[in-house]
């Protein structure tokens, strides 16, 4: 179909964006952020419509490559998106490479994300480890900003030492509302710094989920997001403590190659984590087995 004939039956650039799912979209970067050594945020401009908590994106550049990228908070009034993005590869590498006011390339949003609004007027208890606090970011700053909205929101994060601490300067702002418990696997980075053990605790998240107490079983929603190994053992401490399985709901990190369930990259069984996750409820969540 040549340029004319696209005249004549009127189709927009919008139109063609909407017939071809592969195509990603142009946005300006507003600023970087180095969080980590490896970890860096990235705030994009964003006017193209809803996001929810727990989706994702696929970021790219052209002839560099995509990848998916959970959007680590969002302001739709203001037009903006943040992703943290580790530097792992070729694509992220080039990324780190970029600069305020460069262009970045995304299409998405894809997947199923946390429902917040079934969270509300509820006790909502978190855990988390390392750069999984990327995609549940948005949970705390909405309850942040609403505490009236909630019953009661404690969290438990977890990273491998001081050095991987993600959102550290967060933490402050969030405790006005939110009941934060901080774990480092090795603490004595922190401790060489002069933090303290009320700070950052020692060992590893499931070391600190029996101590958890629960208001109401029936008003209290789990969320457990992290490396996959991590998950697996955390579920299992918080199911000790007789906690249904709807009441758990994880994410799932996989290779997300088109997005849109057609390459099947990230598929476990008969299931599409791009279209039916990544956020699960962990009476599915369980069933799910590479």
């Amino acid at each position: 179909m040549n340029t004319n004939t696209l005249n004549t039956i009127n189709i927009d650039e919008q139109d063609i964006i909407d017939m071809n799912v592969y195509l990603p979209t142009v946005h300006k970067l507003l600023f970087i952020e180095k969080v980590t050594e490896l970890e860096w945020l990235f705030r994009v401009e964003y006017k193209n419509g809803k996001v929810n908590a727990g989706q994702f994106m696929q970021v790219s550049l052209p002839g560099v490559g995509e990848a998916p990228i959970s959007v680590a908070n969002f302001n739709l009034e203001e037009g903006y998106l943040d992703f943290l993005i580790r530097k792992v590869g070729k694509v992220t590498d080039k990324i780190f490479e970029l600069k305020a006011g460069d262009r970045i390339f995304l299409r998405g949003p894809y997947g199923n994300g946390f429902p917040i609004e079934e969270y509300k007027n509820k006790h909502i208890v978190m855990v988390v480890g390392g750069s999984g606090i990327a995609p549940v970011r948005p949970i705390i700053e909405y309850f942040t900003k609403h505490p009236e909205e909630m019953k009661s929101f404690k969290i438990i994060v977890g990273y491998k030492n001081y050095e991987s601490v993600i959102f550290e300067k967060e933490f402050l702002r969030w405790r006005k509302n939110i009941e934060i418990l901080v774990t480092l696997d090795n603490a004595e980075s922190a401790r060489n710094l002069g933090k303290t053990e009320n700070e950052f605790h020692e060992g590893m998240v499931t070391k600190y989920i029996p101590d958890l107490k629960i208001e109401n079983m029936n008003e209290t929603e789990f969320i457990v997001v992290g490396p996959p190994i991590m998950m697996h053992f955390a579920c299992l401490e918080i199911l000790k403590l007789d906690v249904p399985v709807e009441k758990i709901w994880v994410s799932f990190e996989r290779k997300m190659s088109c997005a849109v369930g057609k390459c099947g990259h990230c598929k476990i069984d008969e299931t599409y984590i791009c279209l039916e996750g990544p956020v699960f409820k962990y009476d599915k969540a369980q069933k799910l087995l590479d």
